[in-house]
């Protein structure tokens, strides 16, 4: 059977259809007919159904589970019994305390149905503003930067316009990774249109700065400088559109005055790029009859990330290059449903349909659709004050949903102190195994990805029907339902903010009641979609908004009339200044670093760090180093470091790359507790916000790299028989993380999954104990008697290696650990050794092993989807494979193509190395 439904990862909302047979979801494709993606997905898109393998289910959280006091376990519980005891604790302490002493932390991920209810349960039942929403982390200041300039949080582009483009802007923002099936269209368009223009705007060269007609490499935290001097060449050279400005905006004087100082000359000083780099930028964007910019975490996720956004918006007000094909500023959106949750008001300091909490009339206009005597004044606390409020002792019951917060958030040691301090924790999930749900007094199993009905809407307003396939495991439940049935139980213990009329404000009986409550809210309002209904969306499939009451279609482009939601119907310029980072590099930190995502994982990775084959391609958590300062500081590729913070320390393995700038770093955000020792990165970020949308800065921190001497190592990987997908023995070795100065634990594997624990020591410190070395034997099934052993006790070496069946199924080695790769491969591939177990012997146990001439390491896996290993591309290229005969021959990049940008580099090097050695 097959079902119509959206991805659940990025903001790109591509619909999917799930193969299942009602009870297990058996394989995913791309739906030809979504205008989002037009049947692509990539390479996480693509493994969806991985991530509900009958192994990896097994590990869900299936039932409830509660513990009374702190210092107990927690045991199953019934639905009643946990939802009572949460229905009592938030009675207790709103009444000892107020409303404000609760709390609920909620996610991009929810569905708009499930944040509609959480967003009325706290705001309209309670009577608190403490919603907020992990949302906070990724766009908040994209939507402060909307409502600044253009009057409503309303991104004005579609998909569509990048065909229509002249000039492609791309500001912070690794497209080519972070909205892979996106970056296809754009590559589409460039092909259609070779004269098209793109511009990226990345301290780093990635893959998609690799494909720009011009890079510019500016330094962390100084956009503004850029996007006002661009501005300043705009009107030096007469491209700015002198009557739309005077006709559709206002404060443009003001503006002119600051701009007028930032000179291509200035701002190259404080950017580190070339002056005349800029003014290419700005004649091209302004000389081009369309232009569009998109941007994304890099502009967002700063202490002054509302100006970025305002600054990058000016150039199009400036130009009139708003309202029209090809034309606009067009924000992207990092999570499935962070546009739902804004417009259902799912955050501290917004209401329903767009509407401003400090407003008393859209207070007001709320109260009266809820049934409730009136809506709080005082501005809720948003995500990184509300875990300070936590920390101290201000919040006495704390609701999480579908997030996973002490790994997501800035200074993340000041936030697992707070989660283990506060007296009520609740945590609503499908896994039991994220960071957050450690510090959990009651964990509520939930419906994921596949099981859940609803609606989402993507980065360009798009909204789209989200199906279930198949039902949820276990006693697990909609969000939507859970939030529901814990209100219904806290509304008697609340007299006081009991509905008008009626007997409940939650008499929801199907998701779709809902929806339509949060239709009616619109009416009127930017995003009206007072004509959109469920029964539209089945027939003519998804739509954007707005759509009216009488329309047959969504809106494709806002704007056109050049009249803008603002008092005086005009966009507005905002004075938008330079201003150094929050945290200045010095002698003890003078590195930056810089977060970001990978190509093949997703946010903590509770969802795509359960597919082996996506581990492939980034296989262990690194700092990204420029070589000059690895070399200053003695360190080689692969050596392990520690990276000192003035908020922590982690430790590493160091890669070298050159995509960076001497004096930068950079680290990705996927990895958590439970795939290395510590909390992650964001143990080192720092808690400061932007002034206007409180978004934390994530994309500098000041840091020192040095080496740290490890004085051994030990490596030990095991084929999981319980199947592709992340079984039980990954879960089962988390504690093992904790028990050694350092250690991973990641997945290999493609058919199957082989899981890899990679432990190192201090220089001095001993090398673990027989006793310890035997009880991870026997936690990895390491230990069978048939098993091949070596100990070496006066060197601290030890040797281990399991053969079942005439194939390696697990090995581990300490201190002797050099020649593990073609182990490792061994294990991944499952194929009966050649030769005798005698022959295998002298390879594993010989000092200083070395593979068989025939069984070289494959190497990291550039093409996910068709298995293309670095190396096999490599012997490709060499032997005088174009990139075409490439592709023909092993496939890659022909699907997805989320490897393609790689390919095209690896091909573009060999020419040039082929070039200089001829």
């Amino acid at each position: 059977m097959e079902t119509r439904s959206t991805c659940p990862y990025c903001g790109v909302g591509c619909g999917v259809i799930i193969e299942h047979d009602e009870t297990w979801i058996t394989g995913v494709r791309g739906d030809p007919d979504h205008p989002a993606n037009f049947g692509r997905l990539c390479t996480k898109g693509g493994t969806l159904h991985l991530t509900m393998t009958p192994q990896v289910m097994a590990q869900r959280l299936m039932h409830p589970q509660l513990r009374r006091e702190k210092a107990a376990r927690r045991e199953r519980a019934s639905w009643d019994a946990a939802l009572d005891h949460a229905a009592d604790r938030f009675a207790a302490a709103i009444a000892e305390h107020g409303p404000d002493s609760v709390a609920f932390y909620i996610s991009g991920q929810l569905l708009t149905e499930d944040y509609y209810v959480f967003n009325k349960l706290a705001k309209g039942l309670i009577g608190t503003n403490n919603v907020d929403t992990n949302s906070r982390l990724c766009m908040s200041s994209a939507v402060a930067g909307y409502k600044a300039t253009l009057g409503a949080d309303a991104p004005p582009c579609s998909y569509e316009d990048i065909a229509h483009a002249d000039c492609l802007l791309i500001a912070g923002s690794n497209a080519a990774w972070a909205h892979p099936v996106l970056f296809r269209r754009i590559e589409d368009a460039r092909a259609a249109n070779p004269q098209m223009k793109l511009i990226v705007v990345d301290p780093r060269r990635t893959d998609t700065a690799e494909a720009a007609d011009l890079h510019l490499a500016i330094l962390p935290g100084t956009d503004i400088a850029l996007y006002n001097a661009m501005l300043h060449v705009l009107l030096w050279e007469d491209l700015v559109d002198l009557d739309y400005i005077r006709a559709r905006t206002e404060g443009f004087d003001a503006l002119k005055a600051v701009v007028r100082d930032y000179t291509p000359a200035m701002a190259a000083d404080i950017c580190g790029v070339k002056a005349e780099d800029i003014v290419t930028a700005a004649r091209w964007f302004g000389r081009a009859p369309a232009a569009l910019s998109l941007w994304c975490q890099g502009l967002n996720q700063s202490s002054h990330g509302t100006d970025n956004n305002a600054a990058i918006i000016h150039l199009h007000l400036a130009t009139g290059k708003i309202g029209k094909p090809g034309c606009g500023p067009f924000s992207l959106t990092g999570q499935p449903n962070a546009m739902g949750g804004r417009e259902v008001g799912g955050m501290a300091n917004l209401l329903s349909a767009h509407r401003d909490l400090a407003d008393p009339q859209h207070r007001a206009e709320v109260a009266r659709l809820w049934g409730v005597a009136d809506v709080p004044a005082k501005p809720g606390l948003t995500a990184v004050e509300l875990f300070e409020a936590v920390h101290r002792g201000e919040i006495k019951a704390l609701w999480i949903a579908c997030t996973n917060p002490a790994q997501s958030l800035p200074d993340l040691n000041r936030v697992h102190e707070a989660l283990a301090k506060c007296p009520f924790v609740v945590i609503q999930e499908v896994s039991a195994d994220t960071d957050t749900a450690a510090f959990a007094d009651l964990l509520l199993p939930a419906a994921g990805w596949g099981e859940k009905e609803g609606t989402v809407t993507n980065s360009e307003r798009r909204i789209s029907r989200v199906r279930a396939a198949v039902a949820a495991p276990g006693e697990a439940r909609a969000d939507w339902r859970i939030a529901v049935d814990f209100a219904r139980r806290l509304e008697p213990r609340l007299k006081s903010r009991r509905a008008r009329h009626g007997d409940t404000l939650f008499p929801y009986v199907k998701v779709e009641q809902i929806f339509d409550e949060h239709r009616a809210s619109t009416v009127g309002r930017d995003l009206d979609i007072g004509g959109l209904s469920y029964a539209l969306l089945e027939q003519a499939g998804p739509q954007q908004w707005p759509l009216p009451a009488g329309a047959t279609r969504g809106t494709p482009r806002l704007y056109g009339d050049g009249v803008f939601p603002t008092a005086s119907g005009r966009a507005r310029f905002v004075e938008v200044e330079h201003r150094p980072l929050a945290e200045a590099t010095d002698p003890r930190h003078p590195l930056h670093l810089n977060t970001g995502r990978l190509r093949d994982q997703w946010h903590g990775m509770s969802r795509t760090g359960l597919v082996s084959r996506l581990h492939a391609h980034a296989p262990e958590p690194v700092i990204e180093m420029h070589p000059r300062d690895m070399e200053r500081r003695g360190i080689v590729d692969g050596d392990l470091v520690r990276v000192k913070g003035k908020r922590g320390t982690l430790l590493l393995r160091a890669a070298a790359s050159t995509t960076l700038r001497p004096a930068q770093t950079h680290v990705p955000m996927h990895w958590g507790g439970r795939y290395m020792r510590g909390p992650g990165i964001n143990g080192l970020t720092l808690p400061v916000t932007d002034p206007v949308s409180r978004q934390p800065e994530f994309k500098h921190a000041a840091v020192q790299v040095e080496k740290f001497a490890a004085g051994w190592q030990l490596v030990a990987m095991r084929r999981d028989e319980g199947g592709n997908g992340g079984g039980g023995l990954h879960a089962a070795l988390y504690s093992w993380l904790a028990r050694f100065d350092h250690a991973t634990l990641t997945l290999a594997g493609r058919e199957s999954t082989v899981v890899v624990l990679r432990a190192w020591g201090a220089a001095g410190s001993p090398v673990p104990a027989p006793e310890l070395l035997g009880e991870l034997a026997a936690a990895m099934g390491l230990d069978a008697p048939h098993a091949l052993a070596f100990s070496d006790a006066r060197r601290g070496i030890t040797k281990r290696a399991l053969i079942e069946g005439d194939r390696l199924a697990g090995a581990l080695l300490c201190k002797e650990t050099r020649a593990t790769d073609w182990l490792l491969d061994l294990v991944v591939k499952g194929e009966k050794i050649g030769g005798s177990t005698a022959e295998l012997r002298k390879w594993l146990f010989a000092p200083l092993a070395t593979p068989p001439a025939s069984a070289p390491a494959r190497g990291r896996i550039v093409c996910n989807c068709f298995d293309v290993s670095e190396n096999e591309i490599r012997a490709d290229l060499a032997a005088g494979l174009g990139l075409a005969a490439l592709q023909n021959r092993r496939k890659c990049g022909t699907n997805c193509g989320s490897c393609l940008p790689e390919l095209r580099r690896m091909a573009a090097r060999t020419e040039v190395l082929a070039a200089v050695s001829g």
